[in-house]
């Protein structure tokens, strides 16, 4: 059996980078999520998404569930960790365990989102503060025809 220490109120330690995270698997809300057509290979990203708070493993369920239509189950997520409050190494959705790895990317606040059997997609990640009128554009312009620069 396995004791977790506790405080002299009865309350277990804060972590600051727990190992692990579990969510159900059904998404509470839609995400803010544009992507590309699956045949548009144009520019780096296939798309851009803005989360409601800079918890990752709170925002990863919903986004997940959709990405998993396209892609199938997915076993990693590679994230530039300057967005986001720090986040455990994995997380669990339902029974699939999600491989979390923060890198920091050359080009700011792009994620990577693994299927297990093939495939990636590239997402620009909006800073969940994000203005509501500047956000929108900023989903709109990463799904234009027109290849947009990234800044």
């Amino acid at each position: 059996m396995v004791r977790t220490p506790r405080g002299r109120n009865g309350s277990t330690p804060a972590q600051s980078h727990p190992q692990s995270a579990r969510h159900p698997v059904p998404p509470e809300f839609t995400p803010r999520l544009r992507l590309k057509p699956k045949a548009d290979s144009a520019g780096y990203v296939d798309g851009a998404w803005w989360p409601r708070s800079p918890d990752l493993t709170l925002e990863l369920p919903d986004l997940l569930a959709v990405l998993t239509v396209r892609l199938g189950p997915i076993w990693r997520v590679v994230y530039d960790p300057a967005g986001w409050s720090p986040a455990p190494q994995q997380t669990t959705i339902g029974d699939k365990v999600i491989r979390l790895d923060a890198y920091r990317f050359e080009v700011w606040n792009t994620m990577y989102v693994f299927g297990r059997d093939t495939g990636m997609i590239v997402l620009r990640v909006i800073p969940s503060a994000t203005d509501d009128d500047r956000a929108h554009a900023a989903l709109m312009a990463a799904v234009d025809p027109e290849p947009v620069a990234l800044s």
